[in-house]
């Protein structure tokens, strides 16, 4: 196994943190980024940034962090045991975007790279990674385009690759406690090492670097679309069920809370409003109602 260079991935995840907010904020016309940096005690940091009350984008967050430590968090080891008492490094750039328009899908993208070292031991690493879409008016156009482009940017590594990591992501993201999917999918792998550390690495690269081309475009579409309080509503009654994911679910939000990372740089994936209300159920037929049948695993290209 070829060893990992890990100084190579901190540049470039980095880097994407750079490029990814400079091209939000081009499209969003308004808002800015405020920066946020960090330090753990146990050792590593990190920085965080959020653009909030931009003039599409209501609150989104893209954080770069880089932690280590002696021992792995019972997160990182409860599905590899054998992992337990490792030194361990990990970095990632984690981000989640919360627009204003009920009509812009909400979206959220990953990449990030774990090594577990013990004396005399070969290093144990791994990518991981995605991007997946959460639409509230969903329409198929989007749909298709966001899926496509996750197809074309896995070609490269193999022809089973996207239907792998599309049907993972639709496992991983799927609230059981309802029944559905969080929103329409896209990417998720993790554990990646069964090729040479550079094709990791470059597939990572590939994911991080293909979310802008996947979202930006259903953003230019949606964000002018005319809205009232109804869609308003029914928009922060659907962020609830981000909500209950993240905190119920996520794998990166138990681990960030498990390795004394910062409380509020893991959160930020929440959205800034989000509603609940008891048995709510969408008049039959309504464009409301229609979000449901989005909500199932599907071949959203042929």
């Amino acid at each position: 196994m070829s060893k990992p260079d890990t100084a190579a991935v901190k540049a470039f995840l980095l880097g994407l943190q750079d490029h990814i907010c400079r091209r939000l904020e081009e499209a969003d016309g308004a808002g800015r980024f405020a920066e946020d940096s960090w330090t753990r005690q146990e050792g590593g940091g990190g920085r965080s940034r959020v653009l909030r009350n931009g003039a599409v984008i209501e609150q989104g967050g893209v954080n770069f962090s880089h932690v280590y430590g002696a021992a792995m968090p019972a997160s990182a080891t409860a599905h590899r045991p054998e992992l337990a008492g490792r030194s361990f490094e990990a970095m990632g750039v984690s981000l989640v975007i919360h627009p204003r328009n009920p009509h812009v899908p909400t979206s959220h993208a990953n990449v990030r790279f774990f090594i577990a070292e013990k004396e005399g031991a070969d290093p144990v690493w791994w990518f991981g990674g995605g991007f997946d879409l959460t639409p509230f008016y969903p329409v198929e156009e989007d749909c298709r385009h966001w899926h496509r482009v996750a197809r074309e940017l896995c070609a490269p590594f193999g022809e089973q690759v996207y239907p792998e990591y599309k049907a993972w992501c639709d496992r991983y993201f799927y609230l059981k406690h309802r029944d559905e999917t969080r929103g329409v999918g896209g990417l998720f792998f993790d554990d990646l090492n069964h090729w040479p550390f550079e094709q990791c690495f470059a597939f990572m690269q590939a994911v991080g670097q293909g979310y802008l081309d996947a979202y930006l475009p259903i953003v230019a579409r949606r964000k002018d679309t005319p809205y009232g309080e109804q869609e308003r509503q029914f928009q922060l009654y659907r962020r609830g069920r981000y909500v209950e994911f993240n905190l119920v679910y996520d794998r990166g939000t138990l681990f960030g809370l498990q390795t004394g990372g910062r409380t509020e740089s893991i959160l930020m994936s929440m959205p800034p409003l989000a509603r609940w209300e008891y048995n709510w159920q969408p008049e039959p037929g309504s464009a409301e109602a229609g979000l449901q049948a989005f909500l199932v695993p599907r071949d959203w290209i042929n």
